[in-house]
C-alpha cells in the first residue's frame, strides 16, 4: 500500500509535520510495510515556510528586519531545496503578533522588513519568490517593503516620506533609479485568496483596518492615503492597481507586489500544491490522507484540503480527509473531491483538552489507525 499524506496544521495544536508524523504512526500500526509520502501542507498563509522548506528539504534562513514598528525583530524566511526560490511569510516581518494591542496603529507602522528579507534572499543567490500575504499590522500600501528594495518616495520637499500608512497623501514623486539592480531579474508568485480592491468601502483600509487597531476616523485618513497611492502610481507606472484583484491584501502589499514588482497574485493552497510537485508525485499512490483543524464552509471555498482533493479526483485517487472538528457544512466537500472526512474527537472533552498537542496526536493517530484495521478487513473479504 502506498499512502501520500498532505495535512494542513491544527493551528494552535499541532503542526503539519507533526500531524503528518501521527498518521504515519497509525497507518504503520496497521501496515507495518506500507510506503508513505509525506508532504507538509499550508495554503499560503501561516506555516507556508515551514511547510514547503520541509517538502522541499530547503533551508531556514534567519534575518534581523526592521519590523512594523521601525524597531529591529528576528524574522525567519526559507530557501527551497532548489537553493534559488525563496519562500516568506509578510507576517514574519511585519505581522500583527509583532505589535502588541496597546500599540496597534496603522498610522504608523511599516512592511520595510518585508522588503529586507527580499534582499537578504537575492543576496544569497534567489531570483524566484513565493510570498504568503496575511496577518500583516499595516496598511501602508506596501511602500516600506518598497523603500527597502531600493524605490524613493518623496514629499514636497524632495525628501524620503516616513514609515506609516498617514505618510501616502505626502508622496509627491517616485524615484526608481536606486532599486536593487537584481530586482529586474527576479520572478514573484504571491499567495492572495482576497480579491480586495486598494481603496473605497472594500479596501484594505475600510475592511481590514480596524483590526489592526484604527479608529472609524483613522479608516478614512488610511484609504484616502491609499487612493492618493494608487494615483501616484498611475502616473509613475501607468499601471491602474487600485482594480487589481487582491491589491488590498496585507494592507495594499498585494498592490505592491502586483505593480510594482510584476507578482502574479495567485490562490494560496495552488501556488503551495504547485511549488511542492504534489500531482507529479501521486500517480501510483492508493490513498491520499488531507484534513485540517476543523472542516466547514471555509474548507470549501478553496483551503489546503479542498486543493489536495481536486488533485487527487484528477487521478481518481481516494481521499481521507481528517480534522479535530467536522459541521454540517463539511458535506460539500463529497461532492468537491473528498471521498470521506472524519473528526478524531473521540469523547466528550473541553476545547482545552481537544486542542492540546499530547491529545490531538494521539487521536490522530487512534482515528488512523482505526481507519487502516477497517480497510485490511475488507481487503481480506
Amino acid at each position: 500500500m502506498k499512502v501520500l499524506i498532505a495535512i494542513d496544521s491544527f493551528k494552535g495544536s499541532l503542526s503539519s509535520l507533526d500531524c503528518s508524523k501521527a498518521i504515519t504512526e497509525g497507518i504503520k500500526d496497521v501496515y507495518d510495510n506500507a510506503e508513505i509520502i509525506t508532504f507538509p501542507l499550508a495554503d499560503g498563509g501561516e506555516g507556508t515556510v515551514e511547510a514547503l522548506v520541509q517538502a522541499t528539504k530547503g533551508t531556514f534562513v534567519e534575518k534581523e528586519v526592521i519590523g512594523p514598528l521601525g524597531t529591529l525583530v528576528p524574522a525567519v524566511y526559507g530557501i527551497l531545496g532548489n537553493n534559488h526560490t525563496a519562500v516568506i511569510e509578510v507576517a514574519a516581518a511585519c505581522g500583527l503578533p509583532l505589535v502588541p494591542e496597546n500599540k496597534r496603529n496603522p498610522y504608523f507602522t511599516t512592511t520595510y522588513g518585508v522588503g529586507q528579507l527580499i534582499c537578504d534572499a537575492i543576496e544569497k543567490g534567489c531570483k524566484e519568490f513565493v510570498i504568503g500575504l496575511g496577518g500583516s499590522a499595516t496598511n501602508d500600501a506596501g511602500v516600506g517593503m518598497l523603500q527597502a528594495l531600493g524605490f524613493s518616495f518623496l514629499d514636497e520637499n524632495n525628501k524620503e516620506v516616513s514609515y506609516g500608512g498617514y505618510e501616502l497623501q505626502k508622496i509627491r514623486a517616485m524615484d526608481s533609479s536606486h532599486v536593487h539592480h537584481s530586482i529586474k531579474n527576479c520572478t514573484f508568485k504571491v499567495a492572495c485568496d482576497v480579491t480586495n480592491p486598494l481603496h473605497g468601502k472594500n479596501g484594505a483600509a475600510y475592511i481590514f483596518g480596524h483590526q489592526k487597531g484604527a479608529t472609524t476616523e483613522m479608516v478614512k485618513e488610511l484609504d484616502a492615503g491609499l487612493e492618493h497611492f494608487a494615483h501616484v502610481a498611475f502616473r509613475e507606472l501607468n499601471k491602474d492597481v487600485q482594480n487589481i484583484a487582491g491589491a488590498g491584501a496585507a494592507g495594499g502589499l498585494g498592490a505592491a507586489f502586483a505593480g510594482f514588482l510584476d507578482a502574479q497574485l495567485l490562490s494560496g493552497v495552488e501556488l503551495v500544491l504547485e511549488t511542492i510537485g504534489l500531482e507529479e508525485k501521486i500517480s501510483d499512490v492508493d490513498i491520499m490522507i488531507t484534513g485540517e483543524g476543523k472542516l466547514d464552509g471555509q474548507t470549501s471555498m478553496g483551503k489546503a484540503p479542498l486543493g489536495v482533493a481536486q488533485v487527487a479526483a484528477k487521478h481518481d485517487i481516494p481521499v481521507i480527509a481528517l480534522a479535530g472538528g467536522v459541521t454540517k457544512q463539511a458535506f460539500t466537500l463529497n461532492e468537491m473531491g473528498i471521498t470521506s472526512f472524519f473528526s478524531i474527537t473521540n469523547e466528550p472533552m473541553s476545547l482545552e483538552k481537544a486542542m492540546d498537542s499530547t491529545t490531538t496526536f494521539d487521536n490522530l493517530r487512534m482515528t488512523t489507525k482505526q481507519l487502516f484495521r477497517f480497510l485490511a478487513a475488507v481487503k481480506k473479504c
